[in-house]
């Protein structure tokens, strides 16, 4: 099957939900694969949701350090309300889909990341995918939130730029989009059209790549080391310019293997 992967940040969302030429173009991209996942992550709104109750709002290295309390937030922000409201979108404008997460099926767990995150975790496929590509044949769009859990059952909160690269390794994508509020990546103060694995780790050295942009590149040099060659990061645009025949017409950034 030809799969794509869409991974949507949680500052992307906003499109989703209220233009409906993005609607248009997701169905565009949806007719132009054999099948298409989501998957999703939900930044802003946890952390609003989280200072709402009270909950201090921290970062490490990129990523939300997660108390127990705070996974809860997570949870409830991720899986449940924005899940719930994107594949209600998906399905009022005729576009059957399903909501998901890392949870479902015995597919996928979690590792501990470091003790400085909290309940954060690296995931990985333990279990059988055959259910997921059974979806994308009956013409259904899983939509992931990267809510996880740990060998005994505690939630996780899990990278959604990394859970998008472990569901695309596990269907064999053919594509994959992360689709931000970016143009694309930054280097030496212009957008590049193409970035390679020593580019990335030069800019993450000098300062120039830095945050959530971390794991989200180092996610996109490893499906390329895991064969997915066709990798893609940018904003909205790539909904609007989608061009099932001229993948180059994308205005963002392809991530491309070193010469």
């Amino acid at each position: 099957m030809k799969i794509a992967v869409l991974k949507l940040s949680g500052k992307a969302l906003n499109d989703i939900f209220t233009n409906q030429n993005w609607i248009a173009s997701l169905i565009e991209i949806k007719n132009s694969f054999d099948g298409l996942i989501i998957v999703h992550g939900a930044g802003q709104n946890i952390s609003e949701w989280s200072q709402a109750l009270g909950h201090e709002v921290k970062f490490f290295e990129g990523q939300r350090v997660t108390t127990k309390e705070t996974m809860e937030v997570v949870a409830a922000v991720q899986a449940g309300v924005l899940n719930t409201k994107i594949v209600s979108r998906l399905q009022s404008n005729g576009i059957d889909a399903t909501g998901l997460s890392g949870v479902d099926r015995g597919a996928f767990v979690a590792e501990y990341k470091s003790e400085a995150l909290g309940f954060v975790g690296i995931p990985k496929r333990i279990g059988s995918i055959a259910w997921i590509t059974d979806l994308l044949k009956s013409g259904v769009v899983p939509v992931f939130s990267s809510v996880c859990r740990d060998s005994a059952g505690n939630l996780m909160n899990v990278n959604a730029d990394v859970f998008t690269e472990v569901i695309a390794t596990a269907v064999k994508a053919e594509s994959v989009f992360f689709v931000s509020d970016i143009q694309g990546v930054k280097l030496n103060g212009e957008i590049k059209e193409t970035i390679n694995e020593k580019e990335i780790k030069n800019g993450i050295a000098a300062g120039e790549i830095t945050d959530g942009m971390i794991p989200k590149l180092n996610s996109c040099v490893g499906l390329l080391d895991k064969g997915i060659n066709k990798v893609w990061i940018g904003s909205n645009n790539l909904c609007s310019m989608f061009n099932k025949q001229e993948y180059n017409n994308y205005r963002g950034t392809w991530i491309v293997q070193s010469a």
